[in-house]
């Protein structure tokens, strides 16, 4: 028969004894007790920052294996490896051991594919997830830092891409890395120190590989890390965004819990993620190096194309004229440094958007439910004339193959792009605005009349009506539950004693940009109850 002091002499179990020991000093219990708990909303769009992450994940479990078998070097050998056709041609190490990797390595070809089409599916996952946030309005207080966050991820992205598609110094690689260093060049006084700095000298010099080996693995990464925990720390403490519908407030999240449910969702999708790239990579064949061969500064490869997430950067200088003054005995390469100086003021708008919108509509709250895109039609807009301009310099970047392909001449091409980089984005603006205020007034009519069945009846004086269904509450809430601004007016000028009161360009700025997000004709009113109250109580409904 045991007593109460064998009861507190026997010792806890040892996984118990650890988790007490680690709770203790760590605080895990209380963390997890308040988080495993937290509510997630369960809607396929949230999904794209997951698609980021896992590709993000699984760039950095493959750059790790990779890393143990690269040779960052641009020191010259013969190669004597596998592959025959290479056999006897001296290259730098960096591009024979990216060959030792791709034939004698076991696995290596397929872990440098799902290493590349990672990288170009994490910054497509970014690019959609920041446009889903845009077109939603997710980046309104209090998520404007995190839409900082999320901007750096994607600049960040896109420049760690570019380093590591560089590491192979193959003859496509290099011919990317020679445009860049061009673009380095047209800088004014200090492009070529500049250069000289990169490159370790006259280009290509002999360190840029291993410079651009240890900014690809350390340094980028480790930002990039860094960024991401606190983007992930900032959507627990901010709770996550939701959709508007029935019992959905700024107060509350309507979903799952992390644990179990959402958890094993995102397990199950992060293996659904990694096999759709493996499968990519097994069967699509991406950056063949083999068929390049080595770089070499006299050669360059024909279609040279960077991944499409630099494209646009290319089509900026494809598509400028080849502009040059000279300013006090030097000559300024205007066609390189324009589109140079216009990229990063590109960057800057979409980092500071939040923050123009925020001061536009004055508005102060915070914001939990998300916008419908028709409902701020001016804002999707904007996004929508964003894409058709990146679309555009696309084609700009890659006019010799559109050229090829279509049969076209490479000068129409050019010039296509310089003017649809001017008008295009205003035509996609407009009719996006005007599909935006279509839908708008749909849904005005849907909530009025309610939904078409499809069935028609006949009255007994012989006139064919159709029938409409009423909506549900949960519906009516959905189309109406969106916020609509006013826009910001200035007042009269002039107070009752007939003082004129002084009115700052900013402030009229603002007006002007607050009357052409809200005024008359940029958004249609939401139904008013006596609306539907008389509607729906007979009169004029079928």
């Amino acid at each position: 028969m045991s007593t109460a002091s064998d009861d507190k002499n026997r010792k806890a179990p040892a996984g118990e004894r650890v988790a007490d020991w680690a709770d203790g000093r760590l605080g895990i219990y209380s963390l997890a007790k308040a988080n495993m708990r937290k509510i997630f909303p369960d809607h396929w769009s949230f999904m794209l920052g997951e698609i980021a992450l896992y590709s993000f994940i699984i760039i950095i479990l493959t750059g790790v294996y990779l890393t143990l078998f690269f040779h960052p070097s641009m020191n010259e050998v013969e190669y004597h490896g596998t592959y025959v056709p290479m056999q006897g041609i001296r290259m730098s190490e960096a591009y024979a051991s990216t060959l030792d990797i791709s034939f004698d390595v076991r696995g290596g070809l397929l872990i440098r594919q799902i290493h590349h089409w990672a990288a170009l599916i994490f910054v497509a996952a970014m690019l959609v997830h920041m446009m889903r946030v845009f077109f939603t309005g997710a980046f309104r207080k209090p998520r404007e830092i995190n839409w900082l966050f999320g901007f750096l991820l994607l600049v960040l992205g896109m420049f760690t891409g570019f380093t590591g598609y560089s590491l192979p110094d193959d003859l496509l690689s290099g011919t990317g890395v020679r445009f860049m260093e061009g673009a380095i060049l047209s800088m004014p006084i200090v492009g070529t120190y500049m250069s000289m700095f990169l490159f370790g000298g006259e280009f290509p010099g002999g360190d840029f590989v291993a410079r651009f080996y240890s900014i690809h693995i350390l340094l980028l990464p480790g930002i990039m890390m860094g960024l991401l925990v606190a983007h992930l720390i900032l959507v627990f403490f901010h709770k996550h965004t939701q959709f508007a519908g029935p019992g959905r407030n700024n107060k509350n999240v309507v979903g799952m819990p992390l644990l179990p449910v959402y958890m094993a969702k995102a397990g199950g999708f992060f293996f659904l993620v990694f096999g759709v790239i493996s499968v990519l990579a097994a069967i699509a064949s991406i950056n063949p190096i083999w068929a390049l061969g080595p770089y070499r500064p006299d050669q360059v490869s024909t279609g040279a194309q960077p991944d499409w997430y630099m494209g646009f950067s290319e089509g900026l200088i494809r598509a400028m004229p080849g502009w040059e003054i000279n300013f006090a005995g030097h000559t300024l390469a205007l066609g390189v440094f324009v589109p140079l100086m216009i990229f990063p003021l590109i960057l800057v708008a979409i980092a500071v958007y939040p923050f123009i919108e925020s001061w536009i509509t004055g508005d102060k709250r915070e914001h939990h439910i998300l916008d419908r895109p028709r409902n701020a039609p001016t804002r999707t807009a904007f996004g929508v004339a964003w894409l058709t301009w990146y679309v555009i310099l696309l084609i700009a970047g890659g006019n010799d193959l559109f050229a090829v392909f279509f049969h076209l001449s490479i000068n129409s091409i050019t010039w296509f792009a310089r003017i649809a980089f001017f008008v295009a984005p205003v035509i996609a603006f407009v009719i996006t605005k005007r599909i935006c205020l279509g839908l708008q007034r749909r849904d005005h009519d849907k909530v009025l009349h309610g939904r078409e069945s499809g069935i028609i009846k006949r009255l007994p004086h012989g006139e064919f009506v159709e029938i409409h269904e009423p909506l549900s509450q949960g519906q009516l809430h959905t189309l109406t539950a969106h916020h609509q601004y006013r826009p910001a007016e200035i007042g009269p000028t002039v107070d009752e004693n007939g003082v004129e009161r002084k009115v700052s360009r900013l402030q009229k700025l603002r007006a002007k940009l607050s009357k052409g997000y809200y005024g008359e004709g940029n958004q249609i009113p939401k139904p008013t109850g006596e609306e539907y109250q008389e509607i729906t109580s007979g009169h004029g409904h079928h």
